[in-house]
């Protein structure tokens, strides 16, 4: 899915290790990592997060945007 790949691209355009998004995230480096490989689901309150830190759209992250502008 497009969702696990975004969220992995997002974090490397952001220059962050899995390890320091967990800090941010206040989760464990291996639950993060199973969100970014799909072995774990995405709770919606991580993907707001994710949204907040990166300024862009939950669409986007989902894959049903291809814009990360946030409208």
């Amino acid at each position: 899915m497009i969702m696990y790949k975004r969220i992995r691209d997002l974090r490397e355009d952001h220059d962050l290790n899995q390890n320091q998004l967990a800090e941010i995230l206040n989760i464990s480096q291996s639950t993060y990592s199973r969100y970014e490989s799909g072995f774990l689901d995405v709770p919606s309150e991580i993907l707001i997060a994710l949204s907040k830190l990166y300024k862009v759209s939950v669409d986007y992250i989902l894959g049903i945007s291809e814009s990360a502008e946030i409208k």
